[in-house]
């Protein structure tokens, strides 16, 4: 066969081989597409409160004019040895000391019921809040509860705290409470708003309201119309709804008619409440209480928060 024959047979050949090589390489080993990786911030672990540091934090004063900062040892502070003396305190907690998160930021907070004795028999007792900050406990804020209240229970329970006491009714004397008590308090905007309250009769029988609509956290408008029902009918079938700002500042109040088959009965309620003169993206409380025509005291309360769109 002659040279020239095999030398384009040659080049042939290499060209086809070429032409492969770069219609498909095979790569030397198999790779995976490149991963994305997300790298999640550091984060700092908050430590919970103790009940130790509870009764060894500072707490203000509430039933004193001048509500002095005051240091407690083992749930106790004392100023003054005489009783009699202007200058006599006695502070003390209370056993119930419920820790849980309050503001939905998974870090907890603290409740604590605080008695104040000044001399004398008055032994005013304060619902009051403490915060967590880098894992100590900073009083934030407090509440009166009664004159000697009688503390059967505190929780916190889905973001709220509930408080089961015995305080004084109209007709009590200083030294006996005997009206059974439910409370159910919200922390907002650093302050303790009344979400809840229920009262017994002198019968045994519970006072409570329940808003069934609209439900929590609904977006309204110019009006609203909230139902819901009552296990006693109030006085003279009259109701008050009042709304709140998250400051505590009342925007609005007016009459709510119950509809009850007799005096005393459990009865229901729906009115249509007007917002008006209330700022658009405003969050509010709008509330429904049945108040005491002898003392304007409350006997049950119930509370929905809404959105002023």
């Amino acid at each position: 066969m002659p040279r020239r024959y095999f030398i384009q047979l040659f080049l042939i050949l290499t060209l086809a081989t070429l032409a492969c090589g770069l219609a498909s390489p095979a790569p030397s080993s198999p790779t995976a597409d490149p991963v994305q990786l997300t790298v999640p911030a550091p984060t700092v672990s908050t430590p919970s409160l103790t009940v130790d540091q509870l009764k060894n934090a500072q707490y203000q004063l509430g039933a004193r004019d001048d509500h002095a900062v005051v240091q407690l040892t083992d749930g106790q502070y004392q100023e003054g040895t005489d009783a009699t003396t202007l200058d006599y305190a006695h502070i003390q907690l209370a056993d119930f000391i419920p820790i849980g998160d309050l503001t939905g930021d998974g870090v907890n907070e603290a409740a604590v019921v605080v008695f104040e004795n000044y001399g004398g028999t008055g032994n005013f007792g304060s619902l009051a809040i403490y915060i967590n900050v880098n894992g100590s406990p900073v009083f934030l804020t407090s509440t009166m509860i009664d004159d000697r209240p009688k503390i059967n229970n505190l929780t916190i329970e889905n973001g709220e705290i509930n408080l089961d006491a015995i305080v004084h009714g109209l007709q009590d004397p200083g030294c006996c409470p005997a009206l059974p008590t439910t409370r159910r308090y919200a922390l907002v905007n650093n302050r303790l708003q009344l979400t809840n309250y229920t009262t017994v009769t002198p019968g045994g029988a519970k006072r409570k309201i329940e808003i069934m609509s609209p439900a929590d956290g609904t977006e309204v408008t110019e009006s609203v119309q909230v139902s819901g029902t009552v296990s006693i009918a109030p006085f003279e079938n009259n109701l008050t709804y009042a709304i709140y700002d998250e400051a505590g500042n009342e925007l609005a109040v007016g009459p709510v008619t119950v509809t009850a088959p007799d005096l005393g009965a459990p009865g229901t309620f729906s009115e249509l409440i007007p917002l008006a003169g209330i700022p658009a993206d405003t969050t509010v409380y709008l509330t429904i209480q049945d108040l005491s025509a002898a003392d304007g005291s409350i006997l049950a309360l119930d509370s929905v928060k809404l959105f002023v769109k």
